[in-house]
């Protein structure tokens, strides 16, 4: 069982996630919370395995709420939930374990849940919930090993959004995930980490 609290100023976004949640048998919702600082108390009490927050809340922001819960000597999971893509960068940094843009596809939150078990010992082991992904082999959903391919390729952001049928926001999301992944802090060292560790 995989436990979980939301976090979002938005009672329809509870609800949306609370749906697509219902169709993963091993996940258990503890709470939700809309306003952030009862949800740092319900956190830090509760201790859940992972926390879906949204970004952008009044008073204190999804990033305001990780470094207060880890303030606490609490380390769960953070998956930030938002339809705000410039905080991504900034969300890896402050070692967020995924960012997923609203509205919230269900195949994206299952790679990421499929994601989490797998790496879920070290995950806990470590303060930032991020040892695990930069270490041995990276983890790369089904979808960024798509883009990965088509860029190794030598393909854009637009290109491969036109190949894939998706946005080219939604291709910049996961190139900046797969850099995170893999360690690479350029296109060049990403496709010669690909090459070396067969990523794809």
């Amino acid at each position: 069982m995989i436990t979980c609290f939301i976090v979002d100023d938005e009672t329809g976004s509870i609800e949306r996630l609370e749906k697509i949640l219902t169709n993963f048998p091993e996940i258990k919702i503890l709470g939700k919370e809309m306003i952030p600082e009862l949800a740092v108390q319900e956190i830090v009490r509760q201790r859940p395995d992972i926390v879906f927050s949204d970004v952008e809340m009044p008073r204190m922001s999804g990033l305001d709420l990780v470094h207060e819960v880890r303030s606490r000597n609490c380390h769960p999971v953070f998956i930030f939930t938002t339809g705000f893509n410039q905080y991504a960068i900034k969300a890896i940094k402050d070692a967020v374990f995924d960012y997923l843009l609203k509205p919230i596809d269900i195949d994206d939150l299952k790679e990421a849940i499929e994601r989490y078990k797998i790496n879920r010992e070290s995950l806990h082991g470590h303060p930032s919930g991020k040892e695990s992904i930069t270490s041995a082999k990276p983890v790369l959903s089904d979808r960024e090993k798509e883009v990965l391919r088509l860029l190794i390729q030598g393909k854009n952001s637009k290109q491969i959004a036109s190949a894939l049928f998706i946005s080219k926001t939604t291709v910049d999301t996961h190139r900046r995930n797969i850099l995170e992944k893999t360690g690479a802090h350029n296109s060049s060292e990403l496709i010669a980490i690909a090459l070396e560790k067969g990523l794809v």
